[in-house]
């Protein structure tokens, strides 16, 4: 693909600048039109009352600019910020305020159980947290979204008629389009649009609003008010607001149009080669098309959210203020084969999921790709980030097959969810282990401590390349535990960790990414870049590549070779190995927060480093590998499973 995931990410924050350069221009408009709307008022209020002549100097007042700027920043600044601070707690306010409802794992519907199994699928896929999903209920229109200001905080919102109209195939295509814009970073972008078009709309259902006060006050009606036409300036300033809001939306529509139409064709050319199946999303699109009810949303909200859509939301005057393509221009980027006729009728489909974990003894039987050597696996790692294949789509469901029954249900929800992740830190030494589980029997929430006893065993058995796709389909069940859970949750994690007097790598990137994705998917928001060149964050990256060069190593003096290879990858002069004493966790844990902070093309270059010192001896192991994911996931990098 041309663009990789770190360009796209550039791509995303250039386009969040310039959607803030148009709503400058837009709020500029805006000030300039309630300027002349208050001159004109003053002006008539101030003509004299014989000659009829305007008093220039009330008219040319500065302090009517003043009023102006002052005014608009206070109004739309505000309401802005407003809706800005309400949509911090991520995609599911959104996915509430358009009607939807959480899903939940343990749903007998097919049609709902469907859709999670397609979801956490894509999620295992992509290597990111599977996100919650929301059905919208009452829409009949055939129409997904995804809402949130990062991977961690991310839902997956569908309404009932693409449940319940779309095949497997088909709603596989509309899911993999809406991880595109999870992958792709237009998500942050969206959502920050819905909330500075929010003070614009303001200014218009201010207008409204005075309208309405004109009319039920009486300033119109009544002698005294036809004798002197007192009522007039209020209802000047009532139509003037409102013809001004309506201009608002107008611009707000065209930047909407602006920043979002290649955005869409971009996330069906993704979702096309992370499926490799144009008729699934094509088959999609030829629905929405023949359907009577499109892909329209009922929800008042809609309007506010439309550019958030799958298709077209929303009905509108021109294709001018459309956020989507036609959509036939879409179906031929995909089907340039395509006859142009749309279904006649778009009756509910089979929603029995009939998926099959081809391959299920193997991740890569039946279909999918060969397994790759962990050297070969690696090399093509980080182009991986955001970009998942077919194979990785096949890979997550062979592992979910493999994976035990109860421990998946168990995963699924918030109680079994924790005994989960408890019996991942166990140690394998009894002694520990029996100290670890004494101290659940009196710290952990009751019940708890037997539900990860008897899932232990099976968690053993399972293979190392399970454990982190594991804890991801857990996080979702994590993200309900209350703020007291959570605590004591996170305590107990710390505790188990820390049994045996020291924390092993995996237990690091356990905690780690726990903690970074719920936090994220508490606060709704991710790392601010800070740095922007290698050099900013030169200390931190030999400390990183310091730690990975010991891991990958186990003869002595190879630590330096593989430090070498990742030091020559980034062209950095001036660092030096680290010794291992030096290299804590808790140094490393700091030294990742800081890269976290760092540009994207900073972070790609840094992980190559990683790449170079993992494979310099050729003999990469299955936990190299997924450590190598778990510093991915740290930097806000999703790296899909490697194929070993």
């Amino acid at each position: 693909m041309a663009t990789n995931f770190f360009e796209h990410q550039d791509v995303a924050r250039r386009n969040t600048t310039r959607l803030i350069v148009l709503f400058g221009l837009a709020i500029l408009t805006i000030i300039a039109s309630i300027e002349v709307l208050l001159a004109a008022t003053m002006g008539y209020l101030s003509r004299n009352p014989e000659t009829g002549a305007i008093d220039w100097s009330v008219v040319t007042n500065p302090q009517l600019l003043l009023v102006a700027v002052g005014g608009t920043l206070l109004i739309v600044g505000g309401g802005s910020l407003f809706k800005i601070a309400q949509l911090r707690a991520g995609g599911g306010v959104v996915a509430e305020q358009l009607g939807g409802r959480l899903l939940n794992v343990g749903t007998s519907d097919l049609a709902e159980q469907r859709v999670l199994n397609i979801v956490e699928e894509m999620a295992i896929a992509s290597g990111t947290p599977t996100p919650p999903v929301y059905l919208m209920d009452k829409e009949d229109g055939i129409n997904a979204f995804a809402a949130g200001f990062s991977p961690a905080d991310a839902v997956i919102g569908i309404t009932r008629g693409a449940a319940t109209r779309l095949d497997r195939d088909e709603l596989q295509g509309v899911i993999a389009h809406e991880f595109s814009h999870i992958l792709n970073g237009d998500m942050r972008m969206n959502i920050r649009l819905m909330g500075l078009l929010h003070g614009i709309l303001i200014i218009g259902m201010m207008g409204y609003f005075v309208l309405r006060m004109s009319f039920y006050s009486g300033s119109l009606g009544g002698r005294r008010s036809r004798d002197n036409n007192s009522g007039i300036p209020i209802l000047a300033i009532g139509l003037g607001l409102t013809v001004i809001g309506f201009a608002g939306t107008f611009f707000g529509n065209l930047i909407k149009a602006a920043v979002s139409r290649q955005r869409e064709y971009l996330a069906d050319a993704s979702a096309v080669q992370f499926t490799r199946n144009p008729g699934g999303l094509s088959g999609a699109l030829k629905k929405i098309g023949g359907f009577a009810k499109g892909s329209g949303i009922q929800n008042p909200n809609a309007p506010e959210a439309s550019h958030m859509f799958f298709g077209r939301a929303t009905s509108g005057l021109s294709a001018l203020f459309s956020t989507h393509p036609p959509i036939d221009t879409r179906i031929r980027r995909i089907d340039p084969t395509w006859d142009g006729e749309f279904p006649d009728a778009v009756p509910p489909t089979d929603t029995t999921d009939r998926v099959q974990a081809a391959g299920a003894a193997g991740f890569a039987g039946g279909g999918a790709a060969p397994a790759q050597s962990p050297a070969a696996a690696l090399e093509h790692a980080v182009e991986s980030i955001g970009h998942p294949t077919p194979e990785h789509l096949q890979y997550a469901a062979n592992l979910i097959a493999r994976l035990p029954k109860a421990i998946v249900t168990a995963a699924r929800e918030p109680y079994g969810a924790r005994a989960v992740v408890y019996a991942l830190l166990l140690d394998d030494a009894p002694a520990i282990r029996a100290q670890q589980l004494s101290h659940l029997d009196d710290a952990a929430d009751h019940g708890v401590a037997d539900t990860t006893r008897r899932l232990a065993p099976g968690i053993d058995a399972l293979d190392a390349r399970m454990r982190l796709p594991l804890l991801e389909i857990t996080l979702p069940a994590l993200r309900a535990l209350t703020s007291t859970q959570r605590q004591v949750f996170e305590q107990n994690v710390v505790a188990l960790a820390e049994a045996d007097h020291s924390i092993d790598l995996f237990e690091w990137a356990l905690y780690r990414i726990m903690k970074r994705e719920l936090a994220e998917g508490r606060h709704g928001h991710s790392a601010r870049i800070v740095h922007r060149s290698l050099a900013a964050v030169q200390s931190e990256i030999q400390l990183l590549l310091s730690a990975l060069s010991h891991v990958g190593q186990r003869q002595p003096g190879e630590a330096g070779v593989a430090f070498e290879a990742g030091r020559r990858s980034l062209g950095l002069d001036g660092l030096q190995l680290t010794p291992v004493d030096q290299c804590g966790l808790a140094e490393l844990d700091h030294a990742l927060a800081q890269l976290d902070q760092a540009s994207p093309e900073v972070k790609r270059s840094v992980l190559n480093a990683g790449v170079a010192c993992l494979s310099a001896d050729q003999q990469v192991t299955a936990e190299e590998a997924e450590l190598l994911r778990a510093v991915a996931a740290s930097l806000g990098c999703p790296m899909p499973p490697l194929l070993i």
